[in-house]
């Protein structure tokens, strides 16, 4: 795979046989961020589960204290009162059974997080095939199902993020822009780590965290040590 001049540079600043302390891949991260726009620097972190057995499945939200720094654009299913509070809260779109025909038929998806009271979860189900692989689907385990949809939005506009493992059981979030200072990216990171820290599954035997890479969207991984996390 040819690379580009940027990242060529970029990767000559990091040495792939060393594992970083947080602070330092951070540091390197922003130096790396070389693209004409505000890179979004993510997290892969690598884990010894398993995704086909359900009891080693991992999938939470959590609440990064400095936010992404991407504006996020929330749907929620709701009625009535429900309705009305998702509206107040901040949500783009509301609405229910009518918004079925304009997601399946018209391939809509101008949002990037989709709420739902319980009792909307009928509706919602028929959307299953065209949301589920897009990772779209409300999911109680991630508070995107519930009651309580005017603290769901606003967690999510505060910069809420969802992690679960892919196929190759690697979960992949974002923990900021390249333009966040460092200290406001290791305030996220530190969060996200103590919550995949915590949602190990006891199930699980052996290593958990096989390894913890950043990279920013154009840029090249740096490995972490993940001593600290265990």
């Amino acid at each position: 795979m040819k690379r580009g001049k940027k990242y060529v540079e970029a990767a000559k600043a990091i040495d792939r046989a060393v594992l970083y302390d947080t602070a330092d891949a951070i540091a390197l991260a922003k130096k790396t961020a070389v693209a004409k726009f505000d890179e979004t620097i993510e997290a892969h972190i690598r884990t010894g589960c398993d995704g086909r057995h359900a009891d080693q499945q991992i999938r939470g939200a959590v609440v990064l204290p400095h936010g992404t720094g991407k504006k996020v654009r929330v749907l929620v299913f709701a009625k009535n009162a429900k309705a009305d509070e998702a509206l107040a809260a901040g949500a783009e779109f509301v609405g229910g059974e009518e918004l079925i025909p304009k997601i399946q038929n018209e391939n809509w998806f101008d949002y990037d997080v989709v709420v739902a009271t319980p009792d909307m979860m009928g509706v919602v189900g028929r959307l299953g095939r065209v949301l589920g692989p897009k990772g779209l689907m409300p999911n109680p385990k991630a508070g995107t199902v519930t009651m309580d949809v005017t603290k769901a939005v606003k967690d999510i506009k505060a910069g809420k993020i969802e992690y679960r493992l892919d196929k190759t059981n690697i979960i992949h979030v974002p923990i900021g822009k390249a333009s966040f200072t460092e200290e406001q990216l290791a305030d996220n990171f530190q969060t996200l780590m103590g919550a995949i820290v915590k949602a190990r599954p006891s199930a699980l035997k052996g290593q958990y965290l096989k390894s913890v890479t950043l990279a920013t969207t154009m840029g090249p991984g740096i490995k972490l040590n993940t001593a600290k996390f265990v």
